[in-house]
């Protein structure tokens, strides 16, 4: 009969023991995902807060290339707005992209290496002038090409100016060969040289704009990236043209 109550209160004492111990456990694993959580926590506003410093720097650097242009104002930024909203559209997961955005504003910055002669000519430019403005897409690739942050960012830069027909340049890409996101930019691109004035021209409406491009499908731009771009309505592209203009 002893030896079964000390047998009993041995059990019972080694059951305290494992509870104690599952406990103890419990609580570090508890301590465990709570700095966890904690530093999860950091590393997203950290994440934030370099993200939003990236795109404070691109911003910046678009503004300076378009200061140099008082007639496009704004241009980089409608240019992103309405492409992203064209990818939004067709459900294109490039949409979320940061990237993408990076790349529809700096679109450009190879222009810093074009003559003002060059950019700021009021007539047609000659042969010589127009291979030296062809040439701002790869300058703009060269400019970007170190920054590992902008990935493909930087096929936009290179590729804004194919042509779906292949006609286009630097590369004479054709189709599919181009940049997904550098056909969306095609289609806003030319949608806000379209409709913004010019000192040679007044802006046209959004409808005649439409027609243009619609014409373009399938030569100038993807039949998909216009699909696309038919999916938002004249109204809303006129509510990013007045809040960006």
């Amino acid at each position: 009969m002893d030896d079964t109550l000390d047998e009993l209160a041995t059990l019972r004492h080694q059951l305290q023991t494992h509870e104690r111990l599952a406990a103890d456990k419990e609580r570090q694993l508890e301590r465990y995902a709570a700095d966890l959580r904690e530093t999860f926590k950091q590393e997203r506003a950290r994440t934030e807060q370099l993200r939003a410093s990236y795109m404070a720097t691109v911003r910046a650097l678009a503004n300076a290339v378009e200061r140099r242009d008082a007639y496009t104002g704004k241009h980089a930024e409608r240019v992103a707005a309405y492409g992203l909203e064209f990818a939004r559209a067709a459900g294109l997961k490039l949409a979320e992209d940061p990237e993408i955005e990076f790349g529809f504003l700096l679109h450009d910055v190879g222009k810093v290496g074009v003559p003002d002669a060059i950019l700021f000519k009021p007539a047609p430019l000659d042969d010589a002038e127009r291979r030296l403005m062809e040439r701002h897409p790869v300058i703009g690739d060269e400019i970007l090409r170190e920054i590992d942050f902008l990935g493909v960012a930087k096929e936009v830069v290179r590729s804004h100016h194919e042509r779906w027909d292949g006609t286009g340049y630097p590369d004479g890409l054709a189709g599919e060969a181009i940049p997904p996101a550098a056909r969306i930019f095609a289609v806003a691109d030319t949608l806000d040289a379209l409709t913004t004035a010019r000192p040679y021209r007044p802006g046209r409406s959004f409808a005649v704009a439409r027609e243009i491009i619609v014409a373009g499908s399938g030569t100038q731009f993807d039949p998909a990236a216009v699909e696309a771009y038919g999916q938002v309505s004249d109204e809303r592209l006129r509510e990013i043209h007045d809040e960006l203009s």
